[in-house]
């Protein structure tokens, strides 16, 4: 199967699983490598999914006779003026479309979308969630997904309830929590919630959460957000993303099914075993 039927398929399943549209201004989204080589592989028709693309993950491609990557956030990101072999990540793209390795990346459409990221998020937070609503929707992209969610319980639980059920769903060992002394009886009626970096959505609430459940937030967003009567769980950037990577293989697989391209033959979908958060506790 030429390579280039593989790419357009994936491309094209994931457009219709995390619309471009929801994508933030400020992202960068899509076919971010074409690579013109075709994989001699006999496992070609393999598309392995990450968080990010690092040289283990490259590695694990070639091993595994990949000819496509979806990785969740884009490995080129801004503008580049020069792509060298002296900086590791550019390196391991080039090495990519010189193996015959393309890449998409869906990041902001998939956390925005209905049923992706931030809403796989939810449900980390167990059985008493009452209400769900976007926090910031694109207006006119509305019935297609909006920024972050809002999930509301009645009655309340405490904060201590509500990381046990973040750590366990999240299957972390640890979390960062950031309790606020506005509210010492540390009772949650909501809580806002955003994959990855939240500070710039959590900014823009229609109204306040009494939690912010996110990934990572800056030094100055978690001082402001405690005085303000706001309690901050921080579970680590990618360890609010990759525990949805199951959910997208098999969205995947459903989409390339109805599909039923004819020349596109079966297609194997794979979750990287080397992409891991980069930090450790010691």
């Amino acid at each position: 199967m030429a390579s280039s039927i593989l790419t357009k398929s994936i491309c094209d399943a994931m457009r219709r699983i995390a619309p471009p549209v929801l994508a933030g201004s400020w992202d960068n989204i899509g076919l971010i490598l074409e690579s013109p080589v075709k994989n001699a592989s006999a496992a070609a028709n393999r598309v392995l999914l990450t968080i990010d693309i690092t040289p283990a993950v490259f590695d694990e491609a070639i091993a595994s006779g990949a000819s496509m990557i979806v990785s969740y956030h884009p490995p080129i990101f801004r503008g580049l003026k020069s792509l060298t072999l002296g900086n590791p990540l550019q390196g391991t793209l080039l090495r990519c479309a010189a193996a015959g390795i393309s890449v998409y990346s869906p990041h902001s459409a998939l956390d925005g979308v209905f049923g992706g990221i931030n809403e796989w998020l939810t449900t980390c937070i167990g059985g008493d969630v009452e209400q769900l609503v976007a926090l910031k929707w694109k207006k006119e992209f509305g019935s297609l997904g909006g920024d972050g969610r809002r999930v509301t319980f009645d009655p309340p639980i405490s904060m201590e309830v509500l990381v046990g059920r973040i750590k366990k769903n999240l299957s972390l060992s640890q979390v960062q929590v950031g309790y606020s002394p506005v509210k010492p009886d540390r009772l949650v009626s909501s809580v806002a919630i955003c994959a990855g970096s939240g500070g710039s959505v959590f900014s823009e609430m229609d109204k306040p959460a009494d939690v912010w459940f996110t990934g990572e937030l800056s030094h100055h967003e978690i001082l402001a957000a405690v005085a303000a009567g706001t309690h901050v769980i921080l579970c680590g950037h990618t360890n609010t993303e990759r525990g949805y990577l199951p959910t997208l293989a098999t969205k995947l697989k459903e989409e390339l099914a109805a599909a039923a391209e004819s020349d596109l033959g079966n297609v194997d979908i794979v979750i990287s075993q080397s992409d891991a958060h980069p930090l450790e506790f010691a």
